[in-house]
């Protein structure tokens, strides 16, 4: 007796929960990240790629200005076909929200180079940028397409100084999110390897401790290497207090040779993004500012979107008149006109989506600098750090109406040059303190009137902490020694007794 076996089809309803983003939120996302020099180069390609797209060298219209005068009262992004707005990655959003905040839980290094918060006008000229010369370090390795496009999202992702404080988890979610690339945490990990090998030795640390080792790690190999290794590994804390004797004592050593051991740790570079301009000198280094702030002496704050070398994009009147005149005859069509008619369709289209993307980029960067200047007008009136009101990310996407991530984007790699300075858009971002009473104050304007009352102090009798945190009491900012402490080795300053002359 024999059994017959069959495969039956079954259907069943399953909702399921997808995160969805089109095309042309992908391309928004995208363009929405470059600083002004990269949308150049973008465009370029673009416009290579599709013949549909062209500039339009007769358009004197100017969509980048904003001003002279600006209102109080922002409005939130208006909805429509025009504006496709992104939606919400709820699972970035605590990655995404940090960005803009003091990155409190970092070790501080006080050797020889000074990590302090002082503020510095960067000129911007035409020669190589940090991010530049690191994508022009990727020719160099053999890479797959794939690798590269993680190691190109992994360097975009660096702050200035040449860290990368993201985790890769958010990085993961970015990249399958926005990039269609879906790579594991242990993929990123390797790729990080890879990016950790390039110049300046430090590039892509996730901490200062990894990034001193990594630069350790290139040394030939030595007793003083090996005890470097010690010192970072096993007495970090130790180290980035200045406990030189304790470290000493430790290690066995005697004055000479602590001495020795203690100028070669000095020589580490805790900011090695920085010293890729400055190896091509501080005055060399690309930094070409995204918007350009004007205050006038009445205290009126405008601004514009700085074009560079962006030009006023069209699609071509040829394609356009080539499609009207292949549709006016589609009837009479043979199969070669029509293939021809839909390759004129699929350009133009494209091309009309690239100068929308475009557009809502101006729009978006317009909205987000005029919050910031609206929450910070007293900055950039006066230049003084200490006016910095309390502000993250998501008080800007509070006030726009944009999505935090958007917003992130925005802030992400753009500078603006202001009467006082050129800065990156992260500057004008600061945390905030709430004391015991629940006044909410400035992290940033706490630190500055701290570094000045350590500046007032008697050298001879410096003032501990417990009595910084009176003195601060006195002027108005009623915070706990702990939090005195920390914003104090936040600046770099050593301790009472490190600081006695």
């Amino acid at each position: 007796m024999s059994e017959k076996i069959g495969q039956i089809q079954e259907q069943k309803l399953a909702q399921k929960q997808a995160l969805a983003i089109s095309r042309q939120q992908l391309l928004q996302a995208t363009l929405m990240e470059l600083p002004i020099t990269q949308l150049a180069d973008r465009i370029n390609t673009e416009m290579n790629d599709n013949p549909a797209l062209e500039p339009d060298s007769s358009s004197d219209y100017d969509d980048t200005a904003y001003g002279p005068d600006y209102s109080e009262t922002l409005e939130p992004a208006e909805k429509g076909d025009d504006y496709e707005r992104e939606e919400r990655q709820s699972a970035l959003d605590a990655a995404l929200e940090s960005i803009g905040r003091d990155d409190e839980d970092l070790p501080v290094y006080h050797g020889g180079n000074n990590l302090s918060e002082e503020r510095e006008e960067m000129v911007y000229g035409a020669t190589e940028s940090f991010y530049d010369q690191l994508m022009a370090q990727i020719g160099e390795s053999e890479l797959t397409d794939r690798q590269r496009d993680i190691i190109e999202y992994l360097i975009g992702s660096l702050d200035d100084d040449g860290l990368l404080r993201k985790p890769l988890s958010a990085i993961a979610d970015e990249l399958a999110i926005y990039h269609n690339i879906d790579a594991t945490e242990q993929e990123l990990e390797a790729m990080l390897r890879v990016l950790q090998d390039f110049d300046p030795a430090g590039i892509g640390a996730r901490s200062l401790q990894e990034c001193l080792l990594i630069q350790i790690s290139r040394r030939s190999d030595s007793r003083v290497k090996t005890l470097m290794e010690k010192v970072v590994s096993d007495y970090f804390d130790n180290f980035t207090h200045k406990h030189w004797t304790q470290i000493q004592e430790a290690l066995s050593l005697n004055d000479e040779q602590g001495k020795a051991l203690f100028g070669e740790l000095r020589k580490l570079n805790p900011r090695p993004g920085a010293s890729m301009g400055e190896t091509l000198g501080r005055s060399l280094q690309q930094i070409t500012p995204d918007f350009i702030v004007d205050t006038q002496d009445d205290g009126t704050v405008s601004f514009v979107l700085n074009n560079g070398e962006v030009p006023e994009l069209t699609v071509s009147q040829s394609f356009v008149d080539s499609m009207n005149e292949y549709q006016q005859n589609k009837d009479h069509l043979t199969r070669q006109t029509k293939e021809a008619l839909l390759y004129i369709k699929q350009k133009v289209e494209a091309a009309q989506s690239f100068i929308e993307a475009i557009r809502v980029r101006q729009r978006t960067l317009r909205l987000t600098m005029q919050a910031i200047i609206s929450m910070q007008h007293q900055y950039f009136t006066d230049g003084d750090e200490a006016s910095l009101h309390p502000m993250i990310l998501k008080d800007i996407a509070d006030k726009t109406g944009l999505d935090l991530s958007t917003i992130s984007r925005v802030c992400n790699s753009k500078y603006a040059q202001t009467r006082w300075g050129t800065f990156p858009l992260r500057h004008f971002f600061s945390d905030s303190y709430v004391t015991e009473s629940g006044e909410e104050m400035s992290t940033r304007k706490i630190k500055m009137v701290l570094r000045d009352v350590i500046d007032a102090e008697d050298k001879a009798r410096p003032l501990s902490d417990d009595a910084l945190r009176d003195e601060m009491v006195k002027r108005g900012f009623p915070i706990a020694r702990r939090t005195v402490t920390k914003y104090r080795e936040m600046l770099g300053i050593p301790i009472a007794r490190l600081r006695r002359e």
